[in-house]
This record gives C-alpha cells, structure tokens and sequence, in this order.
C-alpha cells in the first residue's frame, strides 16, 4: 500500500527536541539574569517577524519591503488601547492584531494591483503614508511619540504573580512576562506556518509560487490564496509589533515604522539563514544577532559588514545558509516535502 507522506525520523526528533526546549526556554527565567532574558526576547520576536515575512516572500511570493506598516500600527493600536481606553496592556496587544489585519486589507487591494518590484515598491510607500498619519495623532504624542502611563506598566496582567515567583522587581517582572509572550508567540507562529506548509493549502500555496499559471490551470485561486496569507502575515506582524513596544513602554513613529529595523534586518535574516524554508530564518536570526552582539559598537561597519555577508550568501549560497547545509547532508528538521512511500519505494514528489 502506498501512501503520501511528509514525515521523516529527522522531523520527529526535531518535535521531540523543541518540545523539551521550549519546556527548558518557559522554565529560564528562574536561573538567567535579566539581561539574557532581554536578549532571547529580541530573538523571539525577530524571529517571528522573519517566519512571517519568508511565509509571504518564501512561499507565497509576496515580497514585500512596507512590513514596518503592521509593526506599527500594531504597536499604536496597542498604545491607544491602554491610553484611550484604559485596557490592560497585555489585552490590548490583542489590538495590534486586529490593527494590522485590518490595515492589511486596503494595503493589499492596492499592492495586489502591482507585480514584482512594483509590489515591493508600493508596500513600502503605503508604508510611508501610515507613518506620517499616524505622526499627526497628537493625542498619541504626535511626531515625537508617548510612553506607557506609569500606573499601566506597574499593574500588567501577571507581573505580580512573576515578582512573588522569583522574587523580581516591576522592571525583571516585565521583561519576564514579555518574554514568555514573545516565546509563545514563536511556537504558535512557527508551528502554524509548518502546519500550513504540510497541508493541502500549502501546496497550493507552494504551486503558486512557482508558476500562478500553472497553479491556476489545476484550480488553484491564487488570488484568494494570496489574500489569506497576507491578512495571516499581517495579523500576527501587528501582534509582534504590540508586543515588542509594550516591552519597551515608549513609541514614536520612527520607532515603529523604521524600514531598516522591521523590514531590512529581517529579510537580511531570511535571505542569509535560507529563503522557503523553516530552519532558515532560525538560523539567520542567530547569525544577525551574533553579529549585531559583536560589531554593534562599530557603527556604519556594522552595516557595511551585514550587506557584504548577505552578498557573499546569494552569490555562493543562493539558498541560504540552511540551504548549503541541506543539501550536502540532506537533513530537514521541518519536512514539508511530499514522499511516497511503500514496497520498494523511495524518492520525493
């Protein structure tokens, strides 16, 4: 009997071991000081914005350089959420997900408009245009941004049971709880995207890809595809964005629309980690902060350093450097492709 299948003895002890790491990860913060806990936030949350935007770029082909629109809004959504309307800052980063759901939506009548680098192109202007609006929101700070009030940091929801747990102040106690956010945010992102990929949408989504012709000659509505993963991308872009300034407490519109921080950073972290593909925004986003911890002090050769290595990468390693690893071991932490199995069979569809 023969059967379609995507599993494989790599991909099972993968979901074993994050399992364990993840347990190992909610339990951290009992033993590591704070400034590491502030550190794997800033993973986490690069990390889920890298796994949006390769969900959009990688397998959709939406390449998009105007994601800082949703990690805006997202954020101000939240802000004026517990500003506006008094709400606990951890319910309002629900706002930043429906912010950048909705926002997505005239965003994508008029991008999906446009093909290749025009699309790139106009995300980014609709991007500038959120921006300045949302500069001339004065009761919001306006072009130089607000802070969190002081009576909302020092009662978010779960901050005290952390300080009574391990013995914290306010500030630890928040960097905790953002943590532990952030990591769930993660877990929920990636395993949603791996779920997505090994079904039959992803393959649809895969086909589209590749050829929208050709995908559409076999009944695929690319366009409604398309429309689907982008509202997704957008949606969870918002509640990261939220989530990364509740941590930080203060916002401006240059803060939360910077292009290079929320757009240029993460796809550095795609492209050099390995584009379509799982494994390779996690390792790339190791690698950028690696680099970010070593050469941060160095100003512009920080920079000039990044775009000379994701150079180096398209040019040797064109599909990244997860890609390189692959293909000379053949190892797949996250299986997607499909394999026939049964008697005497062996190979990939």
């Amino acid at each position: 009997m023969y059967k379609l299948t995507t599993r494989t003895r790599a991909g099972t002890a993968t979901a074993i071991a994050m399992l364990v790491l993840v347990l190992a990860a909610l339990a951290l913060p009992a033993v590591a000081p704070r400034g590491v806990i502030q550190d794997l936030f800033f993973i986490l949350t690069m990390l889920t914005l890298a796994q949006l935007w390769n969900l959009l770029a990688g397998y959709g082909g939406l390449v998009s350089v105007g994601q800082q629109a949703f990690v805006g809004i997202g954020a101000y959504a939240m802000f004026a959420g517990v500003i506006l309307l008094g709400w606990n800052p951890v319910w309002a980063i629900l706002l930043g997900g429906l912010a950048g759901l909705l926002l997505a939506i005239p965003t994508a009548y008029f991008a999906f408009r446009l093909q290749g680098a025009y699309f790139a192109i106009g995300t980014w202007v609709i991007a500038e245009v959120t921006r300045l609006s949302i500069a001339q929101w004065k009761t919001l700070g306006g072009g130089t941004g607000t802070s969190l009030p002081r009576e909302a940091t020092s009662h978010i929801l779960g901050t005290d049971a952390i300080r009574a747990l391990f013995g914290v102040r306010d500030a630890a106690a928040r960097d905790i709880l953002a943590y532990w956010l952030a990591l769930i945010l993660v877990v929920v992102v990636t395993g949603g995207i791996y779920g997505l990929l090994r079904s039959r949408l992803g393959l649809a989504l895969a086909a589209v890809r590749d050829n929208i012709d050709a995908a559409r000659s076999v009944g695929v509505d690319a366009g409604r595809l398309k429309w689907a993963v982008f509202l997704i991308a957008a949606a969870a872009t918002g509640l990261s964005g939220a989530l990364i300034f509740m941590q930080t407490a203060r916002i401006s519109p240059d803060a939360a629309f910077a292009v290079t921080d929320w757009t240029a950073y993460v796809i550095f972290i795609v492209v050099i980690g390995g584009i379509g593909t799982i494994e390779g925004p996690i390792l790339g986003v190791l690698v950028f902060f690696a680099l970010r911890s070593a050469l941060a002090d160095y100003g512009s050769w920080y920079l000039m350093t990044l775009g000379v290595l994701a150079i180096a990468v398209m040019l040797f390693a064109p599909k990244g450097l997860w890609g390189l690893i692959s293909s000379r071991s053949g190892l797949h932490l996250f299986p997607v492709r499909r394999r026939l199995t049964g008697p005497k069979i062996e190979g990939g569809l």
